[in-house]
């Protein structure tokens, strides 16, 4: 193999340079003539045995060659970055300069290099503190008060609906006598004690019986997320299909039991306990985004190639959409309302996206210091475990799952987990151990993609 040209570029990028002499190649044609002669078999040979000869007057020698290229640049590649420990993330630039069967062959291929840390701050030192929110009385009440409410039993009714009572209604909204889009619903049903609506909306239903119509004009709240419609009067139309009384049990050690407890007492301490876990939950939260801010800001860092800066963009350009999508709305209707393009969310989104490099470059660092190891035992055990969340018949998804490719990406947020794990002990006043056994939903994600921003994505 010769020794390939390496050129370091603008953009925090490397151009390596080859030359592929023909016996260099033959290997790689070789399995080029068995793939092709497999895919169609040629006529008096076995599959995968046809001569080169024979395989070249059925596809054409230009078509060999072409096979076999894929498979030399990959080698050439990795081989080359692997000798000269080159650190490069995503996929290179190929760039073929001469592909003619029997001469040489001439290829490069550009890469983006992974950011480095350049100076990394005390990762060892203190720096945020743990304060979860002490969990009150009131807390546990309205926590209660909610289970009730899960509880509730429904009446029809044939009296007027009462404050507390559930009214389902066929609804119609316009503005200036013009529908709003998805301003129409059948069977909508509002509880009228529960203030989560337009202000003003249930108290218009109160008192309603079955096949009544009821038209009444409500201000949107001014902050409302549909900015062409915050603050503006807003016409309703509604018609009763049914009214139901709601009836709520009492809070007593009939209740607890229900539920699993023996008393009201233990059911309150039960509940207690399970706030004060998910207030901890959000401390740990807070401080570990406070600490990884606070870090990245005394680090420095080299150059990031564009490539991976608009790579970022983009996997947050699809959170939005997700996050969007699960409130009910559409990405077009979401960007009329801020009066904004996509374009113009992605330049917005450019310096989050580079903290967020920075953060996975920096935790990927400190993972390299402290000599972080994820075992094989490691790997099987997490493997299976999200083998046995997949349904048996989903055999595309398991085998995905069950590739080196996903193995390797596994070994990978194990590995950063392991790295944060770090951080927080050293890092964040008052951690308390217990909560690294906690099985935390987002930070048990296996998405690369998924919002989770302290994870590493090169």
């Amino acid at each position: 193999m010769q020794t390939p040209t390496i050129e370091n570029m603008k953009g925090s990028s490397v151009k390596l340079s080859f030359t592929v002499s023909p016996e260099e190649a033959q290997p790689y044609i070789d399995e080029a003539v068995i793939a092709l002669s497999e895919a169609k078999p040629i006529a008096g040979f076995r599959p995968g045995k046809a001569p080169y000869a024979e395989v070249a007057k059925a596809y054409s020698e230009m078509q060999i060659w072409q096979h076999a290229l894929e498979r030399i640049v990959r080698a050439w590649y990795m081989r080359t970055i692997l000798d000269e420990d080159i650190d490069t993330v995503g996929s290179p630039e190929i760039a073929v300069e001469q592909l003619v069967p029997h001469q040489e062959i001439r290829f490069s291929c550009i890469a983006p290099i992974a950011p480095k840390v350049e100076k990394l701050a005390d990762y060892k030192k203190l720096r945020v503190d743990f304060t979860p929110r002490e969990v009150k009385d009131e807390d546990v009440d309205k926590a209660l008060n909610e289970l009730r409410m899960m509880q509730r039993k429904e009446v029809v009714s044939t009296e007027p609906a009462g404050a507390s009572d559930l009214v389902v209604i066929d609804l119609d909204i316009e503005k200036d006598h013009v529908a709003l889009e998805d301003g129409a619903a059948k069977g909508y049903r509002v509880y009228l004690g529960e203030p989560h609506y337009i202000p003003g909306f249930t108290e218009k239903l109160i008192g309603m019986k079955k096949g009544e119509e009821r038209t009444f004009t409500l201000p949107f709240p001014v902050d409302h997320y549909q900015k062409h419609l915050a603050g503006k009067d807003v016409d309703f139309k509604a018609k009763a299909t049914e009214v139901y009384t709601v009836g709520l049990p009492e809070i007593d050690d009939d209740f607890a039991r229900s539920l699993g407890q023996k008393d009201v007492n233990a059911l309150k301490e039960i509940i207690k306990k399970n706030m004060g876990l998910e207030e901890e939950e959000k401390a740990r939260d807070k401080a570990e985004i406070e600490l990884l801010e606070k870090l990245t800001d005394e680090s420095t860092f080299s150059e990031i190639p564009d490539l991976l800066v608009s790579e970022e963009v983009r996997k947050m350009l699809g959170e939005l959409e997700a996050s969007i999508d699960e409130r009910g709305m559409k990405m077009e209707d979401y960007l009329a309302s801020i009066k904004k393009t996509k374009d113009q969310l992605r330049l917005e989104f450019v310096p989050q996206a580079l903290r967020r490099i920075h953060v996975a470059t920096l935790i990927k660092n400190v993972a390299k210091l402290e000599n972080i190891r994820v075992s094989e035992q490691e790997l099987d055990t997490e493997i299976d475990r999200i083998l046995n969340t997949l349904r048996k018949e989903d055999t595309e998804t398991r085998e995905r799952v069950s590739s080196p490719e996903y193995r390797e990406y596994v070994g990978i947020v194990l590995r950063n987990r392991k790295a944060l794990d770090v951080l927080r002990k050293n890092g964040i006043k008052g951690y308390p151990e217990h909560i690294d056994n906690w099985e935390d939903e987002e930070h048990e994600c296996h998405d690369e993609n998924c919002g989770h921003e302290h994870e590493e994505r090169s």
